[in-house]
């Protein structure tokens, strides 16, 4: 029989409260440092490429330490783990604020990716843990509200912080939190006794070695594909071999250790499975989507940061105050597949409002009621697919399949920001071709556009000549920016469509029930 690590009364509060605040650090982090990216760039002198191991040497490391989180609470105490991970974190976002060099910072967002991992997955297991079975479905709800907020919160705030003070400071706002954060997590978190500690040769050294390897590549290779050009690049070749080999051997081993360091065979349960493949299209769809609206309005629009980043805020509002009902819903015995199949299809109604009202110059009130849409969307689909990946999982089960959600869900954002990218590169390219087609010098229309521009100049006092050559430029430009508004379009109504095709396959599922609680369990 296992320890029963549910808490009542203000004590589960405050494990509750301390969790979340770990939760949102770590996302808020991960999408703060975009919107400070050019500020970074010009005092550390760093070139364009450079600047990107910012976020990429984040990803990985985040990415690494996810799977591994159970066995390491177990190694260690989760308690202990947990309040380590947060200390790491903090002391990293100290040393991040102080870099003097491009290369140093990202080393130490490496190691802050390192702690980072573990605040998520570990918060999500600690809430379910705290909450007796039939109240699950509401910890889920409380849990997710970190993680659909973070994402949305990260760069107003970093806008707002770049613009009033510095980039360091973006780092420096973790601090108090972190602190805060580790003092209740000593006094409060306790570390449940199903696990024990496994001496130092029987450690999976070999499984910690492949993960690293072909995790860390398989990131590197989504997050700097789209940069070094794909597969044109010997660096991202040989690191997509190394990923695919390193995965294989890793399956292999952790399939024949004694004592693996990721436990594949609780993906023997079909409700964590079915869980796990949703929480890759949750991943793709929500920091795909978090990614191409700020990219939008601030390349297309010319918004500033702190402006693209507050039109998200009524979604984020909206998913937080759904994500209660949606939680009594299930305690109600709600399905979770239709839910999931409902969220879905509100997603794709998202998807679509934005591919009809893009345009080189859509005004801030059009995007409010499909953004409230956005945020109706992400609240039916997280908690319902947390809810079904853990709901016949008992123990340590919970901690190893929520380390399986928390990946995927990462890999999938990773997956879907690198494709998005690329697929827009493509479309940028085939949208301009086609527009320059249909741009002849013999067409009327057109000389009387590049006519009307050059007189404008003119009327500047530019010389008719220069005010020619400008016109050009300007028609180019418009061209541009036309091309780039289509592929806009496209991610939109391509994002949607991945989301209606998946409905029918979500309402086949037949998920497992949960196990019975009896009354003497209840509370």
């Amino acid at each position: 029989m296992t320890e029963s690590l549910v808490e009542y009364g203000p004590r589960r509060i405050i494990i509750t409260v301390t969790a979340i605040f770990c939760a949102l650090l770590e996302i808020v982090d991960s999408t703060i440092v975009n919107v400070a990216l050019n500020d970074m760039k010009g005092n550390l002198g760093a070139t364009l490429n450079e600047i990107g191991w910012v976020i990429t040497a984040y990803a990985i490391g985040n990415v690494i330490i996810v799977p591994m989180t159970s066995w390491l609470s177990a190694q260690f105490g989760r308690r202990n783990y947990f309040a380590a991970s947060i200390m790491i974190f903090t002391v990293c976002s100290i040393l991040c604020g102080n870099a003097d060099g491009i290369w140093q910072l990202v080393f130490f967002r490496f190691l802050q990716g390192l702690g980072g991992g573990a605040l998520l997955v570990t918060s999500q297991t600690i809430i379910t843990e705290s909450y007796p079975p039939e109240k699950r479905s509401m910890a889920q709800a409380i849990y997710g509200l970190g993680v659909i907020i973070g994402p949305t919160l990260g760069p107003p705030l970093g806008g707002y912080i770049v613009e009033h003070y510095s980039w360091p400071f973006i780092f420096y706002i973790n601090i108090p939190i972190g602190i805060v954060a580790t003092l209740l997590t000593l006094q409060f978190v306790r570390s449940p006794r199903y696990a024990l500690k496994k001496a130092a040769k029987d450690v999976d050294w070999a499984g910690i070695g492949l993960l690293a390897v072909s995790v860390g590549s398989l990131q590197y290779v989504l997050e700097r594909g789209q940069e070094d050009d794909w597969f044109s690049s010997t660096t991202i070749t040989s690191l997509a071999v190394v990923a695919a080999l390193g995965l294989f051997f890793f399956v292999w081993r952790e399939l024949t250790a004694k004592n693996p360091i990721v436990a594949l065979r609780v993906l023997k349960n079909g409700n964590l499975r079915v869980g796990t493949i949703l929480s890759f299209i949750l991943g793709f769809g929500l920091y795909g989507s978090t990614f191409i609206i700020p990219l939008y309005t601030q390349s297309s629009l010319g918004w500033t940061a702190e402006q693209s980043g507050a039109l998200m805020i009524p979604a984020a509002l909206t998913t937080a105050f759904m994500m209660p009902f949606i939680g009594k819903l299930l305690q109600k015995g709600a399905k979770q597949q239709v839910l999931v199949a409902i969220g879905m299809l509100i997603f794709f109604i998202y998807s679509f409002w934005g591919y009809k009202i893009l345009t080189p110059d859509t005004g801030k009130d059009a995007f409010f009621w499909m953004l409230i849409f956005r945020g109706l969307g992400m609240g039916l689909l997280f908690i319902p697919i947390t809810a079904l990946s853990l709901s016949s999982l008992k123990g340590q089960e919970i901690g190893q399949g929520a380390s399986f959600t928390g990946m995927m869900r990462q890999l999938g954002g990773s997956f879907g920001i690198a494709l998005i990218t690329t697929f827009m590169a493509h479309q940028n390219i085939v949208h301009r071709n086609a527009l320059v087609s249909r741009i002849s010098a013999d067409n009327p229309m057109v000389q009387q556009r590049i006519q009307g521009i050059q007189h404008s100049y003119i009327l500047k006092g530019m010389a008719p000549d220069n005010a020619l050559k400008s016109a050009y430029q300007t028609l180019d430009y418009m061209v541009m920016k036309q091309a780039a508004v289509l592929s806009y379009m496209d991610v939109f109504l391509y994002l949607g469509l991945m989301f209606l095709i998946c409905v029918p396959f979500v309402l086949l599922v037949k998920a497992k029930k949960a196990p019975k609680i009896s009354p003497g369990e209840m509370h």
